[in-house]
This record gives structure tokens, C-alpha cells and sequence, in this order.
């Protein structure tokens, strides 16, 4: 049953915000790659370098490894700004410092659409989902709404921005769009590759960028015309 919408592509620039290097290329990077292609802008924003994400890897060294990992994997998909907030991996708060910090990047680069990771309780395969992507997809859209409000963080050097059409979200259970990624799945697994260090730590499936790319393409495209797609959950701001 193709059941899910076609994501608008009528604008011209997003922030995609998420909580560690590789949220992005395991969700929405064969989707940033077609967007990129058309034209568009897209901005990545870290709340963390993913220091704690590797067990063998001290953090003092994989965040370093990790930050030089995301700058070249977002370059694959032709994104070149790449910016990191610097909240603890592993430990990311949701509050008024973290609402602030996103808020004042959407003032700032006055984003039509922002993507972020699955703020929800588990994944569309029914798995638990961890503290820092719920607390960052929270804030995220949060901070749409507070980046809006004038009267709200009046400290911020830039003027309020009210231009978000609605929050893309990647990997949510709830998905009601997406989008062809037929022409681009190849740059979205060459993407996910880049991190290495990461892969390398792992087992199964999500250490094998292809399998599990290709696996969640077509899964999506079940309900998208049987088109390797990106699914996305839309949420009007």
C-alpha cells in the first residue's frame, strides 16, 4: 500500500539538527544528497562530536576522530557547514541551554525546513530509542517555536525567524512522507562509510553500510511506489 505522501521540495534551505556524527547518514542522507543535487542548502548541526559512542576509543580521542568523520561524510552528500554544539555524548539534557543553542542556529541561518532524528520512545522496528535523540528532537522542535517568539531568549544576537514550514523527522515510527532516493542511495551509503572508526566498532547489520541502508530503503518503499525512499515524519510548525 503506498500510503506515505511525497515530501515537499518547493524551498531552498534546511538546518538538519541531531544529536551524534552518523544520526544522519543512518536516517536522512540519501534524501540530503537528491536535495543537495536540486540545489538547496542544508546546514548540519551536532549537538555532541560522539566522544562517547565508541567503547574502545577513549573520548579524548574519538571526538576529535569522530568530529573529522561527520565533516567528511556530510561532504559526500555536498553539504560543506557542519557545526557542533558541544553538549556531553551520552548525557544530553533537554532544557532551556539546549532549546537556546538551537534556537539561535535557526535564527541564525533562517532554515525553510528543519530535519532531525526520531524523538520518539522506540524506532519503527519497536526498539528502545536513547535519552540524547528524544531530548534533541524535543528541543528541536521546541526551539522552532522559540527561535519565532521574539520575547523568548531576547539575549540572542540575531532578529527572530518565523520562516520554518515544518520539522522533518528521520527514522520516526510515525512517518507520513518521504522521498526517491534511487539516484542517490549510492552517495548515502559512500556517506555513512566515512565514519569508519564507528563502523568499525560495531556488529550486525549496522556495521555493513549497504545491508542496512538498502534494508531501510526498501522497507520505506513498500509504502512509496517501490522506490528505494527515505521516510520522514512531518510535523507542521
Amino acid at each position: 500500500m503506498d500510503d506515505l505522501d511525497p515530501v515537499p521540495e518547493d524551498w531552498r534551505r534546511a538546518l538538519a539538527v541531531v544529536a551524534h556524527p552518523d544520526d544522519l547518514e543512518y536516517g536522512g542522507a540519501g534524501a540530503v544528497a537528491r536535495w543537495t543535487r536540486q540545489g538547496k542548502q542544508v546546514i548540519y548541526l551536532l549537538v555532541t562530536r560522539g566522544e562517547a559512542g565508541i567503547d574502545s576509543i577513549a573520548p579524548e580521542e574519538a571526538g576529535p576522530l569522530r568530529t573529522r568523520e561527520q565533516i567528511a561524510s556530510a561532504a559526500v552528500v555536498g553539504v560543506d557547514r557542519v557545526d557542533f554544539l558541544d553538549h556531553p555524548d551520552g548525557m544530553i539534557e533537554y532544557g532551556l541551554p539546549l532549546r537556546r543553542d538551537i534556537a539561535a542556529a535557526i535564527r541564525r541561518y533562517r532554515p525553510d525546513v528543519v530535519i532531525t532524528a526520531n524523538h520518539r520512545e522506540r524506532w519503527p522496528s519497536g526498539g528502545s530509542n536513547m535519552a540524547d535523540h528524544r531530548n534533541v528532537g524535543l528541543a528541536v522542535l521546541d526551539a522552532v517555536r522559540d527561535a519565532a517568539n521574539r520575547w523568548v531568549f531576547r539575549d540572542l544576537e540575531f532578529d527572530p525567524w518565523t520562516g520554518v514550514r515544518w520539522v522533518a523527522v528521520t527514522s520516526s515510527p510515525a512517518c507520513t512522507h518521504a522521498v526517491d532516493i534511487t539516484d542517490t542511495f549510492d552517495l548515502a551509503v559512500a556517506s555513512l562509510r566515512e565514519h569508519r572508526a564507528y563502523l568499525a566498532a560495531l556488529a550486525g547489520d549496522m556495521a555493513d553500510a549497504e545491508t542496512f541502508l538498502r534494508g531501510a530503503a526498501t522497507e520505506a518503499g513498500r509504502r512509496f511506489g517501490g522506490r528505494l525512499a527515505v521516510s520522514f515524519e512531518l510535523v507542521t510548525t
